[in-house]
């Protein structure tokens, strides 16, 4: 008989309990806390943009003009002014003129912004830093500054910049006026818009290519992919949402762009050939006060903007699921 005292068996550890299903959480975390404190934003979002877009479409089906402004009340006209507005061929040129600039500036700021951004990434801290001074040199330009120094520039008479072509060996450059063609004139105006949007996307790309692990890049070095194989399969992708983003913010803004275009036009640029969407609702609001035409283009612009900016959208909302 053995002496050996039996050892007591060790203590099964209790059954863990079984987890709430997915539907039950939900119900738990719910709390309308957080709805109420968005209230007071959506109601100032209301207020300050809300009102605004009412006004514009209450102006835009009524018979709005001068006299409507010194007091005399305004008439129902329903669709009137878009069929009037919309018929005009005037307006289908600035239309189709529009978003050709608009895709070409967007598309160019965005191409040149990613590439900035890579070299930033690339070069050393030191080079980095003139660089993203630089950057924020020319994004802090005022518009009115910037435009007029790009005038100055591009200038039929002393311009540096025909200057250099002659020297350069264009001598159909010297006194060339760039700004009475309609092709150069939105040279002109492309670069101006180019050069001041570049900065934006240039810094929120390189701050989105920071985020990308080094490991991730080392791997595919491993696996024998190429610099450019990884630029196209790993790190565009990986940084994608910035991109789609920045893309978005462009196409709204290039196609709304009125300030650059107004003050090149006052340099002797043919205004009824180099008007854009903003310049053209200018024109029929302030130059020929028809504010009921000009509401109506407005509209017309925001369902533009809408349309051009939606596929972006959609593929947003599709990568937060």
């Amino acid at each position: 008989m053995s002496t050996t005292a039996a050892r007591p068996a060790p203590a099964t550890p209790p059954a863990p309990s079984p987890s709430p299903p997915p539907a039950a959480r939900r119900r738990r975390r719910f709390s309308p806390t957080a709805y109420v404190l968005l209230i007071p934003a959506v109601l100032v979002l209301l207020a300050g943009m809300g009102y605004p877009l009412y006004w514009q479409i209450v102006t835009s089906l009524q018979e709005f003009g001068l006299a409507q402004q010194f007091g005399q009340p305004p008439t129902f006209v329903g669709l009137d002014n878009y069929a009037r507005i919309f018929s005009d061929d005037r307006m289908w040129a600035v239309v189709v003129r529009s978003v050709v600039f608009c895709l070409v500036n967007a598309f160019a700021t965005v191409g040149i912004g990613t590439l900035l951004a890579l070299l930033m990434k690339a070069v050393h801290p030191v080079v980095r830093v003139v660089l993203q001074v630089s950057l924020l040199l020319a994004w802090a330009m005022p518009l009115v500054a910037a435009v007029t120094v790009w005038k100055w520039l591009f200038d039929w008479r002393t311009g540096v910049i025909n200057w250099l072509l002659v020297q350069m060996g264009f001598d159909q450059y010297s006194g060339h006026t760039w700004l009475a063609q309609p092709l150069s004139f939105f040279f002109v105006a492309t670069v101006i818009i180019v050069w001041m949007s570049v900065p934006f996307v240039a810094l929120s790309m390189y701050a989105a290519l920071t985020q990308v692990s080094d490991e991730v890049l080392e791997a595919a070095r491993i696996d024998g992919a190429g610099p450019a194989r990884i630029l196209w399969h790993v790190t565009l992708p990986l940084v994608r949402p910035v991109l789609s983003i920045v893309l978005l913010l462009q196409i709204i803004w290039d196609l709304r762009v009125f300030a650059q275009i107004k003050l090149l036009q006052d340099g002797g640029a043919p205004v009824g050939e180099t008007n854009l969407l903003g310049n053209f609702i200018y024109e029929i609001g302030i130059g020929r006060q028809d504010f009921a035409g000009a509401a109506a283009v407005s509209i017309f612009v925001l369902a533009l903007t809408v349309l051009l900016s939606w596929p972006y959208v959609r593929n947003l909302l599709k990568e937060d699921r």
